[in-house]
């Protein structure tokens, strides 16, 4: 912590304060360093010192104690305007704005205090000839707040009409505040529009686009735009996060959570903010965000978890119930004390609006892991003689009419049958059925109860449908594992089968039953086998299914049943022909299998198939079978189709679609894979490797933040023992890259250093290499130089043992720049930089080859050209003369060498040799030589005459041209009058 001494030091300390993160910490130095600035008994200091103090107030959650050094400094004002420079009286005056929306923000001063703060505000404007345009916007503010929509409308057109100058807000503050207006008219479209500029990026300051970005939030899922509010929601989040001063923006991502079906993340939000709950320094966005946490306790308990416990204010524990009751009334009481000091009851009106708005999105993923909450299970009512349970006798042909057609949900109709038929004598038949359902009901536990449904068919006069009972129930014994009690099982039925049928005793369905059970327990041995599957293992499972088909082949007709007998038969010759390594017949049995499916009007048995083939296609390399194969998976799974299955088809669709080069869609399926594997349960484990992918489609496309938001989200769960370390270190490469994008350097440096240590233990070295390069870069932009360059000499130290001269020469040129900028490192940045003039011109020596020649050329060449500019760069404005000749004109020395290097390697590097050789006349001018300087001007408008080569080693073209020429024409020019001096 900086001592004050003096007023630099106390300069120094003010600016140290304001990087510090918003919060009390921070106001609490700034009022102790007020306290320092009144002993060093300069009215500037101080004046500073409050400036400093009313800075962090507003950017904090204690607005509330702007007033106070607000009033000393319009005192001191008043009694001697010499006192302030020009900044502080800008400054001054720039402030009177926040007075103004201070007072309005805080329910206790009287509306006739504003109007005449305003009044004030209005009239000092005038005293000082600047124009009134933020008068009427602070007015506006006002008549918006009261709900006065007149006199707020000619306020709004008074202040778009007014000249722009010095005391307006900036320009992204200022389109905020008129595209907030059209939103809470109704006019979302135009909203939009106006907000556009900020949200591409073309006006930014400290709170923009962080405040826009919220509130479009709700405007955009009105225009039915979802996938940018999540978009939006992704990015603004991370920039709202850790800036206290945001509870209103805040808020509005609570609320999109509570609109869109994620209340899980709502709740996240509202755990990592518990001091919002109460902190009372400013009223106006405590109660917008008491406001939206009612609205996301009413959607809880509308889902039926009023009782699930939430975060809250600290003390106490709070259920969904408990704070959605607490929050509303304590949001109700503090509009109510806006209201009474306006007079009107608009506050009170739109918060109560707030609190009752319905979802706008029934379910919008974010690619962020949060499990939706799951609803407690209510009783459904008794019946009434209105609405009378079915009889019997409709449930059970629904039943069958379900299972006759192989419907989904045909067992749980024969389970209401089965309810429904409780005390009532049905015939044997009736029973075999309830009795059969309940059985595959049970999965691999319903041996016993297949037997039994075996015994109830032969009592009802069918022997051919008991035959197949018991092999079913001899199919679902392999199913738990005894293959070889199940073939013996089967054994028996299958030859009594055989023999009735050919005696005319039972039909093609029942016989068909019999085969495909004894043929799906051969199968099993398939697919339980580990590692080479013996021949006669093969032939046995294939025999089994080729006399099924030759069965029921033909004699299918309209039975829905028999049709999938086939299709299933086509599935398993498929299977056992991709073991056998015939993957080509594999995928033609799969697609013809799907296809018979499909034509029987059974498209979601067709999935299972349709994946397969997937798979098989991709291996073949057959991308567009593939991803045909994987749409029409989706597509014929529909509402019947697994959460789980869902996000799997998902998952291996967006891999397809991402390798042919679309992101964008890759995007989309990789976050619909996330989504559906956090509805089954596989969050840690499916998902996050969704989440993986969907982060790497996200960086692809260069939509950083919200990248970084879901690879944050997907470190949370992924794990070397799970995914892979090859998975880990990727997904903190590609986070890396974000963060560095984003600029947040240091904590770029954090993850590219942590996938540096795993990369470091594996046997192939390169990208433990690159990882260590791209940390050092982090580390030198997070201003942390010794760091950087401790990381740049292990990445140099890699990059030799490999053999990579590029990466070691770069790194010594990096590390000659951080030695320049330490204290006395001129000589250290020069040894490291002939260090890389020498690596490449060794390794230039040895190269065999023209292509990694070529390359050397080009390293070396930009490596003299930097050489140049770093001694140039070393030239302090402190040095003698000689010193600062001496430095010039070495500098100049390396630039010539560049150029000369680039002009051996012809127009392939002509705008890196232009480059240099306009670096190289700049030179000339300092050393007094301005006939050189315009020769090298000269040289370079020649270079570009009569439409030479426009893309040199580095790309380039028009735009380049233009400003390499505009450089040659003002280095002529400066040469010129330098001559005439």
């Amino acid at each position: 912590m900086t001592e004050i001494t003096d007023f630099d030091s106390l300069r120094r300390a003010m600016a140290e304060n304001s990087e510090q993160p918003e919060g009390p910490a921070r106001n609490a130095r700034a009022e102790q360093l007020l306290v320092e600035a009144e002993k060093l008994n300069i009215p500037l200091a101080v004046i500073e010192a409050l400036g400093h103090q009313l800075k962090v107030y507003n950017y904090s959650s204690e607005k509330a104690k702007m007033f106070v050094p607000f009033a000393r400094l319009l005192r001191m004002w008043d009694e001697r305007p010499e006192d302030f420079d020009e900044y502080e009286t800008h400054s001054l005056h720039w402030v009177f704005k926040w007075m103004s929306a201070g007072m309005l923000d805080q329910p206790h001063i009287p509306l006739a205090s504003v109007e005449k703060w305003l009044g004030e505000m209005e009239h000092r404007y005038r005293l000082a000839g600047h124009s009134e345009r933020a008068v009427r916007s602070a007015e506006f503010s006002v008549a918006a707040h009261v709900g006065d929509v007149a006199r707020a409308e000619r306020a709004f057109a008074a202040w778009l009409a007014a000249d722009r100058d010095s005391m307006a807000d900036c320009h992204a503050c200022e389109l905020h505040g008129q595209g907030w207006w059209q939103a809470e008219r109704g006019r979302d479209a135009e909203a939009l529009e106006l907000w556009a500029p900020v949200l591409e990026g073309a006006y930014t300051c400290a709170h923009e686009p962080h405040t826009v970005l919220a509130s479009s939030l709700v405007p955009l899922l009105r225009l039915g735009r979802p996938e940018e509010a999540r978009a939006h929601h992704l990015r603004g989040f991370r920039l709202v996060r850790a800036m206290e001063s945001m509870r209103g923006a805040y808020a509005d991502h609570v609320e999109f959570c509570a609109l869109t079906g994620n209340e899980a993340r709502g709740l996240e939000l509202l755990a990592e903010r518990p001091a919002y709950f109460t902190d009372e320094g400013h009223p106006r966005s405590r109660l917008e965000f008491l406001s939206v946490v009612v609205l996301l306790m009413g959607r809880l308990s509308e889902l039926g978890l009023g009782g699930q416990q939430v975060p809250g204010p600290a003390g106490r524990v709070w259920t969904a119930a408990d704070l959605a009751a607490h929050a509303r009334g304590e949001a109700l009481a503090l509009a109510a004390r806006y209201d009474e000091r306006n007079g009107t009851s608009h506050v009170s009106e739109r918060a109560c609006a707030r609190m009752a708005q319905r979802p706008l999105v029934e379910r919008l993923p974010l690619g962020v892991r949060a499990a939706r909450p799951a609803p407690s299970v209510v009783a459904p009512p008794a019946p009434t003689q209105e609405a009378a349970e079915p009889e019997p006798a409709d449930l059970l042909a629904k039943a069958r009419r379900l299972s006759d057609t192989l419907q989904p949900h045909a067992v749980e109709a024969w389970a209401a049958v089965a309810r429904a038929a409780e005390g009532i004598e049905l015939d044997a038949r009736d029973r075999a059925e309830i009795v059969d359902h309940e059985a595959m009901g049970r999965g691999p536990e319903g041996a016993e109860t297949f037997e039994r449904a075996a015994e109830l068919y032969a009592e009802a006069g069918d022997p051919g449908e008991a035959l197949a009972a018991r092999a079913r129930a001899a199919y679902v014994r392999a199913l738990a594992g005894d293959v070889d009690e199940a073939l013996a099982a089967v054994a028996d039925p299958y030859d009594r089968v055989l023999a009735l049928y050919a005696e005319g005793g039972t039909e093609v369905r029942q016989a068909a039953g019999v085969l495909m059970g004894r043929a799906r327990i051969l199968m099993r041995r398939v697919h339980e086998a580990d590692g080479p599957l013996a021949e006669s293992v093969l032939t046995e499972a294939e025999t089994a299914v080729r006399e099924l088909l030759a069965l029921v082949d033909g004699r299918a007709g309209d039975d829905v049943r028999l049709a999938a007998r086939v299709a299933e038969g086509h599935a398993m010759l498929a299977e056992l022909a991709a073991r056998s390594g015939n993957a080509e017949a594999g995928a033609e049995l799969f697609a013809r299998a799907a296809g018979e499916f499909v034509a029987a009007g059974l498209p979601w048995f067709a999935v299972e198939y349709e994946a397969r083939l997937a798979g098989l296609a991709h291996q073949l390399g057959d991308l567009v079978e593939a991803e045909r194969a994987l749409r029409a998976a989706l597509e014929h799974g529909g509402a019947f189709l697994e959460p789980v299955g869902r996000a799997q088809l998902h998952l291996q669709l967006a891999e397809v679609v991402g390798g042919r080069g679309e992101a964008e869609e890759a995007a989309e399926h990789a976050l619909e894979a996330a989504h559906w594997a956090d509805e089954a349960g596989e969050g840690p484990t499916l998902g996050a490797w969704a989440r993986h992918q969907l982060g790497g489609f996200l960086v692809r496309q260069g939509r950083w933040a919200e990248a970084a938001e879901v690879l944050e989200s997907a470190l949370a769960d992924l794990s070397a023992e799970t995914h892979g370390d090859g998975v880990v270190v990727q997904t903190q490469w590609w986070l890396g890259d974000c963060l560095s994008e984003l600029g947040e350097h240091r904590a770029a440096a954090e993850r590219r250093l942590q996938a540096a240590e795993t990369a470091r233990h594996w046997p192939e070295q390169h990208d433990h290499a690159t990882l260590a390069h791209l940390a050092a870069e982090s580390l030198g932009q997070a201003g942390l130089p010794a760091e950087a360059d401790q990381a740049y000499a292990r990445a140099g130290e890699l990059w030799r043992s490999l053999g990579n001269v590029h990466g070691l020469v770069r790194s010594l040129r990096a590390r000659a720049w951080l030695a320049l900028r330490t204290e006395d490192g001129t000589e250290a940045a020069r040894e490291l930089m002939t260090s890389a003039v020498e690596e490449c011109a060794d390794a230039l020596g040895a190269a065999d080859d023209e292509e990694t020649r070529v390359r050397l050329v080009v390293e070396l060449g930009h490596t003299h050209r930097q050489y140049g500019d770093l001694l140039a760069r070393s030239a302090s404005e402190d040095a003698d003369d000689d010193a600062i000749r001496a430095a010039l004109e070495e500098a100049l020395c390396q630039m010539a060498e560049a150029v000369a290097v680039f002009v051996s390697l012809g127009d392939d590097a002509l705008h890196a040799r232009t480059g240099a050789e306009l670096a190289a006349g700049w030179l000339e001018t300092d050393l007094g030589r301005p006939a050189d300087a315009a020769a090298r001007a000269r040289a370079v408008l020649r270079a570009y005459a009569d439409g030479e080569a426009e893309v040199d080693f580095e790309g380039g073209g028009d735009e380049m041209v233009g400003a390499r020429r505009a450089e040659a024409e003002q280095l002529l020019q400066v040469a010129e009058e330098q001559k005439d001096r």
